[in-house]
């Protein structure tokens, strides 16, 4: 492939004006709320890898490093053909450690909701893999969507959904997606998965609110992609980033907090704010390893191996279509 070649994309991405309902619905709840999937404009995207390089967010360097340790496992597990459909690719990061290690992938289809970012990433694969069919799908991933046709056969479909993003979601909408992820797949695929643990809390709180304030500014820049794209008026200097673990529910919940009363026009619809409410913007549930494998059940998948760093902080997790 020359070297300014970009892959064919598949086209499916969603804007805020398509979740317009959604987001005022979510504003006007009791409990504020906004869905962490309209964090990720071409912003909030290099926002979030600058988190991943944080000292304080262990979650990408132990699962890097348990990639690499396990590589030959991993491999074994996937098996040779496969086509491996990566959830929420974001740069592709660590799919150059997983390319690197199996046996003859037949493609691999990076899925991302953040056009731009989706291009941008596949072409430096595409590049680096020269052999390797690489098919973009622009996409809201928590819904079904289209494979692309490969130019070679397939052994088998393989989902790879790294990163512990299955902790963003309540229990009923990670089995929803999961269950997404098994119709991908099919009855002969599989799914490679990233899960956070559960882990004392200070080390939980410091990975969501690192010092120099990246995470404070990935939480603010979804107000200004409100601003930017649905015509809100939100002040961010009005609100701030907070984060904690909830040990009751077992997750981190992250908020922006209103400093003052106030009001925000947003589609036609005034929102209203008392000092110190929150808007919940995203959850991060962490997992025991039972916990997770009855979630997986639920979906219609087996886990088969787990793998994890010396001190539990992370596993990778290899499942199988159940029967």
């Amino acid at each position: 492939m020359p070297q300014d070649a970009v892959p064919e994309l598949s086209d499916y991405q969603p804007t805020l004006a398509d979740d317009r309902d959604a987001i005022v619905a979510g504003l006007s709840a009791a409990q504020k709320h906004l869905a962490p999937k309209y964090f990720y404009d071409a912003q909030g995207s290099a926002l979030f890898d600058r988190i991943c390089d944080l000292p304080e967010y262990y979650p990408t360097r132990t699962e890097l490093a348990i990639m690499d340790e396990r590589a030959d496992e991993i491999a074994a597990a996937v098996g040779q053909h496969a086509c491996l459909v990566e959830f929420g690719s974001g740069s592709s990061v660590k799919i150059r450690l997983l390319l690197q290690g199996l046996d003859r992938p037949a493609a691999y289809v990076p899925v991302e909701i953040s056009r731009g970012h989706l291009l941008e990433a596949a072409g430096e694969i595409s590049r680096e893999f020269p052999a390797l069919e690489v098919l973009p799908v622009c996409a809201d991933f928590t819904q079904p969507f289209e494979l692309p046709t490969t130019r070679e056969p397939m052994a088998r479909v393989v989902a790879w959904f790294p990163g512990s993003t299955i902790g963003n979601f309540e229990p009923d909408e990670a089995r929803r997606l999961l269950e997404v992820m098994r119709q991908q797949v099919g009855d002969a695929g599989g799914l490679l998965i990233g899960v956070d643990l559960q882990k004392d809390r200070g080390v939980l709180e410091r990975a969501y609110n690192d010092a120099a304030g990246v995470t404070a500014e990935f939480n603010l820049n979804l107000l200004r992609r409100l601003n930017r794209e649905l015509g809100a008026n939100f002040d961010l200097r009005a609100f701030r980033h907070h984060a904690h673990y909830d040990a009751t529910h077992g997750r981190i919940e992250m908020n922006l907090v209103s400093l003052r009363a106030q009001q925000v026009s947003l589609a036609g619809t005034v929102v209203t704010f008392d000092e110190g409410e929150r808007i919940v913007t995203e959850y991060s549930h962490k997992f025991t390893r039972e916990g997770f494998a009855e979630l997986a059940a639920s979906a219609g998948f087996h886990v088969e191996q787990v793998w994890t760093d010396a001190d539990a902080l992370f596993s990778v997790q290899w499942l199988e279509a159940a029967a």
